[in-house]
């Protein structure tokens, strides 16, 4: 019987039709407009998982309001540098939105951002002096120079009437504001990039498209494996560069690459669930997003939150995320993707990991064991006057934290993205999650210049670097006139003053 296979060669294959690898088709298009570029995505649809607006916080995570990127030291300190980092990476996604925008490769901004006040808010004695300490830590950079403090009763009533509804005057809280944040539809942002890269000369996005095993020849070339998931059209492509951004399919691909790099990773998946406020009346008095401290063991993506959102252009009202279990990487992934990743390089570092995040194992079986009363009353925490009529819960995305090997501690479990590249260049993996979406621009950008290395030096791409992001290259936190003006261009550019 004749073999059927259809082969094909291409400069590049993005593996995972999500932001990551929208956002590095397009950076490598502007950079070398003739590169040719396949996409294949499981799924019929672009975005459909954790870039989905309600597998994702949609927050601009700018770090001004998420207390889990300014953790307080033994001594008591707090240590702003992973703020401070995660602040300047969304003013560079800013700026390469905004050029999107000024190139006419995306319609009308305010279908994916807009401008809402980013705030933190806790109670009690000795969250209210951490809140101060991370207020007077962060406030002298220019980044956070806008952020407002108050632990006054009316003001915090003003700038949150909903979560101050029905308290009593005689307790301690606190809040901060930055009015300059943003919620960001991620999902519409995403599809909005493919639309655009698939109507461009060498690009090609096939969606239902399973990779099944991907190996690197001799030749350092890599044969990809392919099946179309509607007709069973087997496929072969060969290319010289490979991104695996498949969210949570990542770590079962890296494996199947087999290269020295991605030995001793590991996942570990968590899920998530919202509580969604179906009442109008509810939804109007709540415009902003507020966000408290975690509880014990918690990871990132579980800091809990109420916020006001856009979602297929109309305003909604979410609070959560609620943390689960479940064995699956991907929220359309399979029972056994967590046992099957389990290999002779990373069991150990899983069953360390494992070990020393006993909190985080007894907060996820908490959190799988609550009823919906239990919900409501986490709820009330951050709405005094909710009343379970009004919330319906909502199944959001799965995350796969990433677990890795450590000389010293043997493994760790880390909380973040986390981005392998080959030796040669030739592959490069993204595992994890938050702060990710927001900070894709910038991971994508790292990414070309280790993987592109000589054609990153090049005066050429350095120019084309400079245009997508004018601040490249630069801090902006140390140049706030500089920082001004970026703000000041990406907010008009992308309506965000309106």
């Amino acid at each position: 019987m004749p073999d059927s296979t259809i082969r094909s060669n291409t400069d590049v294959v993005l593996i995972g039709a999500g932001i990551m690898s929208a956002t590095l088709g397009l950076i490598l298009k502007e950079l070398q407009p003739e590169i040719k570029i396949d996409i294949y995505e499981r799924l019929d649809i672009a975005a459909a998982e954790s870039s989905d607006a309600w597998n994702n916080a949609g927050t601009g995570h700018s770090a001004f309001c998420e207390l889990n990127y300014t953790p307080e030291k033994e001594d008591g300190s707090i240590d702003p540098k992973k703020a401070i980092s995660i602040a300047e990476s969304f003013e560079v996604s800013r700026q390469f939105w905004a050029y999107l925008v000024n190139q006419k490769y995306m319609d009308s901004p305010e279908k994916f951002i807009k401008s809402i006040p980013h705030m933190s808010f806790v109670w009690g004695e000795k969250n209210v002096d951490y809140l101060k300490k991370r207020f007077d830590v962060l406030h002298p950079n220019a980044l956070f120079k806008d952020m407002e403090f108050s632990t006054d009763f009316s003001k915090l009533k003003e700038w949150m009437p909903l979560v101050m509804e029905s308290r009593k005057e005689s307790e301690k809280y606190a809040g901060t504001t930055m009015a300059i944040g943003t919620d960001v539809n991620f999902g519409e942002l995403t599809r909005g990039m493919f639309k655009h890269l698939s109507q461009l000369e060498g690009v090609t996005l096939h969606f239902n498209h399973q990779v099944n095993k991907l190996k690197q020849r001799e030749d350092g070339t890599w044969r990809i494996k392919i099946e179309d998931l509607a007709t069973s059209q087997k496929r072969k492509v060969y290319t010289k560069f490979v991104f695996i951004g498949a969210g949570g399919g990542s770590l079962p691909l890296l494996e199947k690459a087999n290269v020295p790099e991605g030995k001793g990773y590991g996942g570990f998946p968590v899920s998530g669930q919202w509580l969604k406020c179906t009442n109008p009346a509810v939804i109007a008095k709540h415009e902003a997003k507020v966000y408290g401290k975690a509880s014990v063991g918690a990871p990132p993506m579980s800091v809990p939150h109420i916020d006001s959102r856009m979602i297929n252009g109309e305003k909604a009202l979410l609070f959560g995320p609620f943390a689960g279990f479940s064995t699956r990487f991907l929220k359309n992934g399979s029972y056994s993707d967590l046992p099957f990743s389990i290999k002779t390089d990373n069991v150990i570092p899983m069953l360390i990991a494992g070990y020393k995040n006993l909190p985080l194992t007894k907060y996820l079986i908490e959190q799988v064991r609550q009823s919906p009363k239990d919900r409501i009353n986490a709820l009330k925490e951050y709405v005094p006057k909710a009343v379970a009529k009004d919330w319906v819960l909502e199944r959001a995305g799965q995350r796969v934290q990433v677990i890795k090997k450590d000389e010293k501690e043997g493994g760790v479990l880390e909380f973040g993205t986390e981005m392998i590249t080959t030796a040669d260049g030739s592959l490069a993996v993204l595992l994890g999650a938050s702060p990710g979406a927001s900070t894709a621009v910038s991971i994508m950008l790292e990414l070309v210049t280790k993987c592109f290395k000589e054609e990153s030096k090049t005066a050429e791409w350095q120019e084309k670097f400079k245009a997508m992001i004018p601040s490249f290259g630069q801090t902006l936190n140390d140049k706030p006139e500089l920082l001004a003006e970026i703000r000041k261009n990406t907010s008009t550019v992308l309506k965000l003053n309106e």
